[in-house]
């Protein structure tokens, strides 16, 4: 029963991590995102359990043939610098600059000093396997967000004579602003479902 749930979990996660991947703008195929879980049993769990090495992943970005991203599933319950290490290696060896890495339990302080200390040279991210069960963006109380290009940005701030200091804010640790990746400086815009407009637009920037 313990594994099965395991199982159960871990198709959840693996489900969520290629949706984000995906709306990232990363290749991700429809097999991919619509696996049943009994296709992810069979792949993944064949002896009754899953080996999280098996799980892990890299994709090339839709428009940019030079971005990648790598996504590492730990095999520590609690990441130390031991997994860093291995997860940076991995990284170098396929030349990719852009990771996240998924545990299940937690992180240790000195490994998620790894993560700022290497900050100049990768974007890395880190991910409990809980925050990964549901994909966020799909409940209904979370509206549609969208990241404006650096284009649509400018024309913005002429449109309506703003600096970016007057544009209301999301955090960058915003459940929804990492589940996009974003970065400080971004403008994302939000729509929302309106009783008399049918919908009305709001815009954020990235701090």
């Amino acid at each position: 029963m313990a594994d099965d749930r395991e199982i159960a979990r871990l198709f959840r996660v693996n489900k969520t991590i290629h949706e984000l991947v995906d709306d990232r703008g990363f290749q991700v195929s429809e097999e991919e995102k619509e696996m049943s879980f009994d296709n992810f049993k069979k792949t993944f769990a064949p002896n009754g359990s899953v080996d999280r090495n098996s799980l892990n992943f890299w994709t090339n970005s839709r428009t940019d043939p030079e971005d990648s991203i790598f996504v590492f599933y730990s095999d520590e319950k609690k990441v130390g610098v031991k997994t860093m290490r291995k997860f940076i290696g991995i990284l170098d060896d396929k030349k990719i600059r852009r990771g996240i890495i998924i545990y299940a339990d937690a992180m240790s302080p000195p490994a998620r000093k790894v993560i700022t200390q290497l900050g100049q040279d990768y974007t890395l991210e880190e991910y409990p396997e809980a925050d990964l069960l549901v994909n966020i963006t799909k409940h209904n109380l979370v509206p549609r967000h969208e990241v404006l290009p650096k284009e649509e940005k400018a024309a913005l701030l002429l449109r309506y004579r703003l600096r970016e200091t007057q544009l209301p804010r999301i955090l960058i640790s915003d459940p929804v602003a990492r589940y996009y990746g974003l970065v400080r400086g971004q403008v994302v815009k939000i729509t929302r479902p309106s009783e008399t407009a049918g919908r009305y637009c709001t815009f954020r920037i990235v701090l």
